[in-house]
């Protein structure tokens, strides 16, 4: 009973703090604010997070949580890749309850400067939660961890690429269909290889010339 009220005032707490932050400012908004807003003594603020930073911080585990469980519940026959992106759209509903709160709240992580630390950290949980997951998945490669790390780098590439083209566009188009469009032109950027050719290819300059090692 004692572990399941506290479990509600550490999620009261956070879901108050981040509608506080994305309202008035991160930097705007008291300690005494958001303790009064869930309903506890700044003491007992306290006891659950040291900073204001610790609550965001934690907010975004619960993301990363959801988008390593969302890559795990793809079918083991979908494309890494495909299981990747399908990871990140199912994660945009979570974010928050509609299309104007997920605005504020990524608008709130991405462009304030004293919350960088906490988004990159987010992004380097993520990284790595990708890396683990998508090694499940690409088996046919010697090089399998190298190839899952620069997918899941990519992948977050493509994110913060479609939450930036979102932000510039002011929320105005639904993110998901604009993520998958940023997806969609990544994949286009690049030639298709083919068949073990990323394994065994000799490296190519970028005018197309073919080199050997020295």
């Amino acid at each position: 009973m004692r572990e399941r009220k506290q479990a509600r005032a550490h999620d009261t707490l956070i879901a108050e703090a981040m509608r506080l932050f994305s309202a008035q400012g991160y930097d705007q908004t008291t300690v005494d604010e958001i303790a009064e807003a869930a309903e506890i003594s700044r003491r007992t603020l306290f006891r659950l997070f040291q900073t204001k930073g610790d609550i965001v911080l934690a907010w975004t585990r619960g993301m990363t949580q959801t988008l390593t469980e969302a890559l795990a519940a793809c079918p083991r026959d979908m494309p890494p890749a495909d299981a990747m992106m399908h990871a990140f759209t199912s994660l945009v509903p979570r974010i928050a309850a509609n299309r104007r709160d997920t605005y504020a709240w990524v608008y709130l992580i991405e462009k304030t400067p004293s919350l960088q630390s906490v988004s990159l950290q987010k992004y380097a949980t993520w990284e790595n939660g990708l890396t683990e997951g998508l090694l499940t998945r690409i088996v046919e490669r010697k090089n399998r961890r190298n190839a899952a790390r620069l997918m899941a780098r990519g992948g977050i590439a493509i994110f913060r690429t479609a939450l930036d083209e979102w932000i510039r566009l002011k929320g105005r188009p639904a993110l998901v269909p604009l993520l998958q469009k940023t997806y969609a032109l990544q994949a286009s950027l690049w030639p298709t290889p083919q068949d073990g050719e990323p394994d065994n290819a000799e490296p190519v300059t970028p005018r197309g010339r073919k080199t050997t090692a020295r």
